[in-house]
């Protein structure tokens, strides 16, 4: 179980690195992605990047298993 909960940490470390060097690229900020400012209340839904990275890592997961 500890071993797991390292992991676990390590893989959100990891992840949270590369989303600070997808943000210099663009990644984030593309078009559909939904953002909605009003007064003091700030809602963001990442909706494309979201579809783009899964079929990024759909493609990653399926070449691995081959």
């Amino acid at each position: 179980m500890s071993r797991m909960l390292i992991l676990a940490g390590v893989a959100l470390i990891v992840a949270g690195l590369l989303w600070s060097v997808a943000e210099r690229f663009g990644l984030g900020r593309l078009p559909g992605d939904i953002a909605i400012e009003r007064g003091n209340v700030r809602f963001y839904f990442p909706l494309t990047t979201s579809i783009l990275i899964s079929a990024i890592l759909s493609v990653l997961v399926w070449f691995f298993r081959r």
